[in-house]
């Protein structure tokens, strides 16, 4: 009995030192992996790479879609493209100082690293689409709007998904889905007023 005793104690102690040995090795190597599964809010531990190259992206992706919107009021009257603008820089401007603050409060710079041009966002439009895009006025203005946003509002999307897919912050995967929720029914209504150009 008392030789059982020790050797289950003896590997008692051999599973516990295992066990810790893993934890500690894991707290020096990787820090953020650790702290996105402790349930901290975002904006202090419990963010990845994943979550700051979402915000990184999404900003200057947010601001594109607010210099369209503000084109609207001066280039076409119909009614239902000026309100959908509105509304688009309503939701997308809060959203903007949000991921700002979040990444002050990361220590992450606003721009990745070695990215020179929003090219490589999903759904950017080129300066030459933006400068097109300013030399046009009423119905073919609205139907290039239309079309742009359809495909800018698609590219936010596809980013919300993968950084629902990665993402470590349950605050920046909250925001994601918003954006997937609100810009997919933007879609279908700009699908709607499409067909009726």
């Amino acid at each position: 009995m008392t030789r059982k005793t020790l050797v289950g104690t003896a590997l008692a102690v051999l599973t516990l030192g295992a066990i810790l040995s893993g934890c500690s090795s894991t707290d020096t190597n990787s820090g953020h992996d650790m702290s996105s599964t402790t349930g901290a809010p975002a904006g202090q531990a419990g963010h990845n790479q994943a979550d700051i190259t979402f915000a990184q992206q999404m900003i200057p992706h947010h601001q594109q879609a607010l210099d369209m919107a503000k084109l609207v009021s001066s280039r076409t009257t119909t009614t239902k493209v000026v309100d959908l603008a509105g509304r688009i820089q309503k939701a997308q401007d809060p959203e903007i100082q949000q991921m700002t603050g979040w990444l002050t409060t990361w220590g992450a710079g606003m721009n990745m690293p070695g990215m020179t041009s929003g090219q490589s966002m999903p759904g950017m439009m080129s300066d030459a689409d933006m400068t097109k895009l300013q030399g046009m006025k009423g119905t073919e203005f609205d139907r290039m709007w239309l079309q742009m946003m359809i495909q800018h509002h698609q590219g936010a999307i596809d980013m919300a998904k993968t950084e629902l897919a990665q993402g470590g912050s349950a605050n920046t995967k909250t925001l994601a889905q918003k954006i997937i929720d609100g810009q997919q029914a933007e879609i279908t209504e700009m699908n709607g007023l499409l067909g009726q150009r």
